[in-house]
């Protein structure tokens, strides 16, 4: 907006040095001013269409021509010096808003309304070669500012796309990194509370079992060894809390692990991500429930179906409710049976208050699952 007040400020002076020069009468210099009138209220409708240059060269071309009647010479034939300085304008505003083709046809035209102007004073030859010259110079000048400046611009969108891009990768790289950093975290602290923990909770039932059968000389020792024991599974359960401490979970985690499994089971999997499944609040412990579920599901498909493919689509309606869908061709009618790992992942899933079901048709063999995303089972 700064530039157009400036080029207003330019045309101003200009043309205000213009109508002064002229010693005429009110009548004569009337028409002129009604011509200066006119050049300033297309000057002000070339703001509204600043981004149509069609309309912009238009409108650059009256101008020019309103330029050559309102200040063509009088009967005396006297040259209004001024009048270079106007066109000048015309010309450097002509390459500075439109395009180097648009721009030689608004050049062009003023320079011909210069021609007539300049012919038709009384101009000795020198000074009329001068002002050639100067023009052929303006126009070089013009010319190279505008390839310049078409340059300059074209590396400046260049720049701005690739700093784009680049922070496209850095945040993408960051956002990977802490989503791996999550992952490790989720499923080291699975393993232990899994594995260790349930191991100490057997312990410690056994050292109850023994402890009410030893004699009163050993309860002493055996007390000492369940404390010991009650001790490790508090301290297992403090180390599992703190690798889940920040946990967010989400989609991206679970098919960033689908993906892997897919690249190691050699099978190709369709995604379809529906109703802000990307968005949805799923802890860290929502995410490995789900992603066990689908690492089943296809589990089985491996083993119960030839088709090395399947189809996964996730949902999250309303916010909600999560829901996953695993689906796949099939080629026989085996009769399923349900194994416990489908069992497993069922129990899992009804403690965040959902449900999983798997059925199969003539075609297919469907696993389809939810859980509540408000309730995180707590």
């Amino acid at each position: 907006m700064w530039a157009y007040w400036i080029w207003l400020l330019f045309n101003v002076t200009a043309w205000s040095f213009a109508m002064v020069y002229f010693n005429q009468n009110i009548e004569e210099l009337t028409a002129r001013l009604f011509g200066v009138a006119l050049y300033f209220v297309i000057f002000f409708i070339m703001l509204l269409v600043d981004r149509k240059p069609k309309i912009l060269v238009l409108l650059l071309s009256i101008n020019a021509v309103i330029a050559t009647l309102s200040l063509f010479p009088g009967e005396t034939g006297a040259f209004n010096p001024y009048l270079i300085l106007v066109f000048s304008l015309l010309i450097g505003s002509g390459f500075y808003h439109l395009s180097f083709s648009l721009g030689m046809i608004t050049g062009i035209i003023s320079v011909i309304g210069l021609i007539v102007v300049v012919i038709n004073t009384n101009l000795f030859p020198l000074l009329q070669i001068f002002i050639a010259i100067y023009i052929s110079f303006l126009f070089a000048a013009l010319v190279l500012y505008k390839k310049t400046k078409d340059r300059t611009e074209d590396l400046d969108a260049r720049y701005d796309a690739l700093l784009s891009e680049y922070r496209e990768i850095r945040r993408q790289l960051v956002s990977e990194e802490e989503i791996t950093r999550q992952e490790e975290r989720m499923l080291i602290g699975h393993e232990i509370h899994d594995s260790v923990g349930h191991k100490l909770t057997a312990l410690l039932m056994q050292i109850e079992a023994f402890r009410l059968k030893t004699s009163e000389k050993d309860m002493e020792k055996v007390q000492s060894l369940k404390e010991l024991a009650s001790a490790s599974l508090e301290e297992t359960r403090n180390a599992v809390k703190s690798l889940k401490t920040g946990e967010t979970g989400g989609l991206p985690g679970i098919l960033r692990l689908i993906r892997k499994l897919e690249m190691e089971s050699f099978i190709r999997i369709h995604f379809s991500v529906k109703h802000g499944a990307f968005t949805a609040l799923l802890t860290g412990e929502q995410s490995f429930v789900i992603y066990r579920s689908v690492q089943e599901a296809l589990t089985n498909i491996m083993k119960h179906s030839n088709a090395r493919e399947a189809e996964i689509m996730f949902e999250a309606p309303g916010g909600i409710i999560f829901r996953f869908e695993i689906s796949n061709p099939i080629i026989d009618n085996r009769r399923y049976q349900e194994g416990f790992g489908i069992s497993s992942m069922r129990e899992r899933l009804e403690k965040f208050g959902g449900n999983l079901e798997v059925y199969k048709t003539e075609e297919q063999f469907i696993v389809r699952g939810s859980m509540k995303i408000v309730d995180t089972g707590g």
